[in-house]
């Protein structure tokens, strides 16, 4: 009589549902961290991408185009 190939272990498998089991219950769920809240008056720097006429418009004014940009967003954000 021939050797008959191993039957390859299925999902039915209890060993394999026992591992499927107790991974499950010991797999740490990652968390996500806190949501740090805004300080006021405290600036993050970014870098932002926006279209060169809007630049311009800005700069247009001289000194401070940044703090005016950064006002145009905060209303647009209803700040």
């Amino acid at each position: 009589m021939a050797d008959q190939p191993r039957r390859p272990r299925t999902l039915g498998d209890a060993r394999t549902e026992a591992e499927a089991a107790f991974k499950k219950v010991t797999t740490k769920v990652a968390t996500a961290p806190p949501k740090q809240n805004a300080v006021p008056g405290v600036k993050e720097q970014v870098t932002l991408r926006i279209d060169q006429d809007v630049l311009e418009f800005f700069q247009e004014g001289g000194p401070g185009w940044q703090d005016r940009i950064n006002d145009a967003l905060r209303k647009a954000a209803g700040k």
